[in-house]
């Protein structure tokens, strides 16, 4: 078994992409087969056009990506897509893709590496989705300010907060990504602070009016976390170069 194909199994088992649900078009596992050497992988959260040249010029071999290159189902081979998967195969970059298994693992999960990142430990999982449990919850007794510090140098930025809530906080609720439109079900289960991504306008409002403190981070700073860990481990465990290419969005 070619170095490749060794790294695919194991992120594959680790991440358990076989057994983890998700949405139809995130296709987990290895998307795009490149060269069977590898030297240097690289992480980014979104397998896009102009991450993919920086990741090309960074001379990666195999990229591990949290939102990958097929998200529309069966398409024509055309556009931005024709020229993502060309350059890749023209410079023999693999690409491999995690969706929700990266953001639930309890390990290398955004959800609980974003937990760390701010102070949070002894989380439970909560909020049922497709037969899993998709959000972390923890009991934490803070103030708003103080927790609000300590998410901003988590990610390194500010948030943005729907102050719903009273200024002592007791529980938290974590769910990487785009999930403020759940805030309804984190109140039905006693969680009177949502830490997210990013939500619709409504989701403001409707947080206002539960008495729920949600507090968007921005869905590409939360979901930072589980592509570099599990990149930095993949560099280690096979000894090979690793590298984080950055591309935020603001959002």
């Amino acid at each position: 078994m070619n170095k490749l194909d060794k790294i695919i199994s194991y992120l594959d088992n680790t991440l358990k992409n076989n057994e983890i649900p998700d949405y139809p078009g995130a296709l987990n596992g290895l998307q795009l087969r490149g060269k069977a050497n590898i030297k240097k992988v690289g992480a980014a959260v979104d397998a896009a056009l102009p991450v993919i040249h920086k990741a090309i010029d960074a001379k990666v071999d195999l990229l591990i990506v949290h939102h990958g290159i097929f998200w529309e189902g069966a398409q024509k081979i055309d556009g931005a897509l024709y020229k993502k998967i060309k350059a890749s195969i023209d410079s023999g970059m693999a690409i491999y893709s995690s969706h929700i298994p990266l953001d639930v693992h309890s390990k290398f999960g955004n959800n609980t590496l974003m937990a760390q990142a701010i102070g949070l430990k002894g989380g439970t999982p909560f909020l049922e989705w497709k037969g899993i449990k998709i959000g972390l919850q923890f009991e934490y007794k803070t103030k708003r300010k103080q927790l609000i510090k300590q998410i901003e140098n988590s990610i390194n930025g500010k948030v943005h907060l729907a102050p719903g809530g009273k200024e002592t906080i007791k529980s938290i609720g974590i769910i990487t990504g785009g999930a403020a439109s759940e805030v309804k079900a984190a109140a039905k289960e006693g969680i009177d602070t949502f830490i997210t991504g990013e939500g619709a306008h409504h989701t403001f409002t409707l947080a206002e009016e539960l008495g729920v403190n949600l507090i968007y981070t921005g869905h590409y700073q939360s979901e930072t976390f589980g592509v570099k860990k599990i990149a930095t481990h993949i560099g280690k465990r096979f000894k090979i170069k690793n590298t984080f290419i950055d591309h935020p969005t603001g959002l």
